[in-house]
């Protein structure tokens, strides 16, 4: 067996355990790529086990043996079980002389990144095809035709006639595009571990002056048609994200009339830092005070120990207004990435699916939001904010303990002189 489809089974055999070890014990949410009690310590085992195989597979997919090329080109020219043949302009999509921009506004991504994922997932997507009717659609047709509907939200009609398939066919390949992003490539999208929380809060401290901040919070709402009188509502997406826009955590699923401190208190993210799984790290000496790890959030959100929001109505020039500054700075990498989830056409309007298939879609971009970071590919990453500042949702009345609040003051003590420097932090002995 050649050693990257040798790879590809030995991964997909590993994710398949997972996900059967994860249905025994399920999280507390419909989308969960975050860790819960069992799989915080699962992960932490077989994390480096899993990323292995993924290298090796790379590697492998990197050096095409001739054998694939030649099968590719006769796949190309198979006809399409639903009676259509593929068509020249089809072809013409997955053409890497195409300009950098074409392949961006079809995929969401260079040409590159396109071709390294295409051998990361073979021979994932050239398996279980539908019983008795095997498509004979390469690994990069069928790629194609799945991020085609991610990043551009076309129907199945017009993704049928501009790849030559079935409606049938298309609308095969995009499900199996997110399943297998879902299932086999979910810990890209995994909270880190204590040994990996460092180089987080390093990158929120350069950002915004405040120590041992891990992650920044955000509440997504991603619209969804439903049933024959296409009725619309929201699904709602927790996201945490570092400092360089990367998804941390990402638990989708919630009805979306949900405020953000409703989801948060039904996360299996919320369980699993009350319960000290996550954020449990040896606290900081902070003026005297111990400063646990912490998430940063918007007025949404509760002020909780281990979450930081801002200061309401802050006196002009107090060291309130400069900690509510640097926390808004802080803030800006989960804004920028829900902004950019929504540069995925399929998530910039209503998605006329059923629930589950928009949750899948959800995940699936997140994914690939972060596999294109990991290879510096900025193509679907926004400029900007978009328009989320008006999805913030009040927040119920919490009692507000004594240690958050003495916790936050602390840190704005921190950024007390003009030159953001008015304190010092300090590992606890």
């Amino acid at each position: 067996m050649e050693s990257r489809k040798l790879a590809a089974l030995l991964s997909a055999l590993i994710s398949e355990l997972l996900l059967a070890l994860l249905l025994l014990f399920p999280s507390s949410s419909p989308l969960s790529l975050t860790s819960d009690e069992f799989t915080s310590s699962l992960f932490a085992v077989l994390l480096p086990v899993i990323r292995q195989f993924a290298s090796v597979h790379e590697a492998a997919a990197s050096i095409p043996p001739a054998s694939r090329k030649r099968k590719r080109a006769a796949q190309l020219h198979e006809p399409d079980p639903g009676g259509h043949a593929i068509l020249a302009g089809g072809r013409d999509f997955l053409d890497p002389n195409r300009s950098l921009d074409s392949y961006i506004n079809s995929f969401n991504m260079t040409a590159s990144t396109f071709e390294w994922l295409s051998g990361l997932l073979d021979p994932l997507l050239d398996c279980r095809d539908p019983v008795g009717s095997p498509l004979n659609l390469s690994t990069e047709f069928r790629l194609g035709i799945g991020l085609f509907r991610l990043a551009t939200g076309s129907s199945y009609s017009d993704i049928s006639r501009r790849f030559g398939v079935s409606k049938a066919t298309s609308q095969f390949c995009v499900k199996q595009l997110c399943r297998v992003l879902c299932t086999n490539f979910r810990f890209w999208v995994a909270f880190p571990g204590p040994n990996e929380l460092e180089p987080v809060s390093r990158g929120f401290e350069s950002v915004g002056g405040l120590p041992n901040c891990c992650g920044t919070i955000g509440c997504a709402r991603f619209g969804l048609l439903m049933g024959r009188g296409r009725v619309e509502e929201n699904i709602a997406a927790q996201i945490v994200v570092d400092s360089s826009n990367r998804i941390l955590s990402i638990i989708a699923g919630f009805r979306g009339n949900k405020t953000e401190s409703r989801v948060l208190e039904q996360s299996s993210l919320y369980e699993d830092i009350e319960s000290k799984r996550l954020l449990s790290s040896s606290p900081i000496n902070v003026n005297g005070v111990s400063v646990n790890q912490y998430l940063v959030g918007g007025e949404g959100y509760p002020l909780l120990p281990w979450l930081m929001v801002p200061f309401t109505h802050p006196d002009p020039g107090s060291v309130q207004e400069s900690f509510n500054s640097a926390h808004h700075s802080m803030l800006f990498p989960v804004l920028r990435a829900i902004s950019s989830l929504r540069n995925w056409g399929v998530l910039s309007k209503p998605i006329e699916e059923d629930f589950r298939t928009a949750v899948a879609y959800i995940g699936a971009c997140s994914i690939l939001h972060n596999a294109l970071l990991m290879r510096e590919d900025y193509s679907s990453l926004s400029d900007g904010l978009g328009d989320y500042q008006i999805h913030s949702r009040g927040f119920r009345d919490y009692s507000v303990s004594g240690e958050a609040v003495e916790t936050r003051n602390a840190l704005a003590g921190l950024l007390k002189g003009p030159s953001g420097s008015g304190g010092s932090s300090s590992p606890n002995a």
